[in-house]
């Protein structure tokens, strides 16, 4: 039987080391990494699961989390924890995270939430264009690792424009696709283009206007 192989992510060395030990003991591949270097070091493509402590001695297992959703991991993953507010919990949930377990736990606890991610059908849709990461699923989108605070229509628009990069996409266009409306007028495109465009920042120039023609979705900032 093959065994699933997982990403254990643990600074504390008695607990990491005792995780290992039991997870290997119940079937799963083990590899072990001590801070968030090693943890992005790791190769993706190898992995199946991922269990991720949140504080880390060169980091935080947040920005892990995000950087391997951005490098392609797009299996269950775990956070461990002392943190149990409220607030914490859905930041990491919002973030990609599948599954949040404060700490102290029964390793028992651990196993049958593992058993439980595994059965979930896999991730549906992740894409990334260059500092833009899509979560399709949760529709989040994601500039270097940051959480864009955008609304839905700004979302819409700016994956709409992604999906075309490269190309001009007239106002009318976006209009009819984004807004599916003919009674929008092409201001209202301007004026979420430009929004987008602040909550962008330093990535700001990925839409770029071709003048008296449209929008230009760019994989490269400026």
């Amino acid at each position: 039987m093959q065994r699933v192989r997982v990403l254990l992510v643990e600074d504390d060395p008695k607990l990491g080391d005792l995780l290992a030990r039991v997870l290997s003991s119940h079937g799963y591949a083990v590899t072990l990494a001590r801070n968030a270097a090693e943890a992005r070091a790791a190769q993706t493509t190898q992995l199946e699961l991922v269990i991720v402590d949140w504080m880390l001695p060169d980091g935080d297992g947040l920005d892990v989390a995000v950087r391997l959703r951005r490098a392609g991991f797009e299996g269950p993953m775990l956070m461990l924890t002392a943190r149990d507010q409220t607030k914490d919990r859905v930041q990491a949930l919002d973030l990609g995270v599948d599954d949040y377990l404060s700490k102290p736990f029964a390793v028992s606890e651990l196993l049958a939430r593992l058993r439980a991610l595994l059965r979930r059908p896999p991730r549906l849709g992740a894409m990334d264009v260059g500092p833009l990461h899509f979560d399709l699923l949760r529709r989040h989108v994601f500039a270097d690792g940051r959480l864009l605070e955008v609304t839905t229509r700004e979302f819409d628009l700016l994956l709409y424009l992604v999906r075309r990069s490269g190309e001009t996409v007239s106002k009318v266009e976006l209009i009819e696709n984004v807004w599916d409306s003919d009674e929008i007028v092409p201001n209202v495109v301007e004026v979420h283009v430009s929004r987008l465009r602040d909550k962008l920042g330093k990535n700001a120039s990925l839409v770029e206007t071709v003048r008296g023609a449209g929008y230009r979705a760019r994989t490269e900032v400026k």
